[in-house]
């Protein structure tokens, strides 16, 4: 076994134990924050198995914008932060479905490959990554990307309580700006 592998199989410790600590712990935002290390051992992994841009574009994307987004739309939505007992649920449904679904999977990888060697293809260069990317996977991106903004448009409105407000517990907008905004 080499330093390589070692340290293959240290980072996917780390990434598998951060991963059960994002489901198991009732903080919110330390969920985040495990979710944070669980990314960033995966591109560590990313960086042994030698795909550079794959890690880089990990850290920069899921560790940078989707965790950022997503503890920015908790601040906005003025979630509960601390623990809350009153959400968690059994935990035995779902280990006996995650059990399962790993075990049918384990044994659906092991009767295809029988523990044979597989022939990787050639490494992929950034210029052959960015030619996929741009041709067969634009409305894909494009689509996520309208989803990710109408969850940030949506985390706004449900700050915002004065916001679509009518009727007579409205103030008017004179009243609203002399208030500075404030109810």
């Amino acid at each position: 076994m080499t330093g390589a592998d070692l340290l293959l199989l240290a980072l996917g410790a780390v990434a598998v134990g951060a991963g059960v600590l994002v489901v198991t712990t009732k903080h919110l935002v330390r969920a985040g924050l495990y979710l944070v290390v669980c990314l960033g051992a995966l591109a560590g992994d990313y960086l042994v198995l030698g795909a550079e841009l794959v890690a880089w574009v990990q850290v920069l994307i899921y560790v940078g914008a989707v965790v950022v987004l997503l503890l920015f739309a908790v601040m906005l939505t003025r979630a509960p932060i601390g623990a809350s007992d009153d959400l968690d649920r059994p935990g035995w449904p779902a280990a006996l479905i995650g059990g399962g679904a790993g075990l049918g999977l384990s044994v659906l990888l092991v009767d295809a490959y029988r523990w044979s060697a597989v022939a990787l293809p050639d490494a992929g260069t950034a210029e052959r990554l960015g030619e996929q990317i741009f041709s067969s996977w634009v409305l894909p991106f494009e689509v996520l990307s309208v989803l990710l903004l109408s969850a940030l448009v949506g985390a706004v409105v449900l700050s915002r309580p004065d916001i679509g407000r009518r009727g007579e517990d409205a103030p008017a907008p004179a009243e609203e700006l002399a208030s500075g905004g404030r109810r």
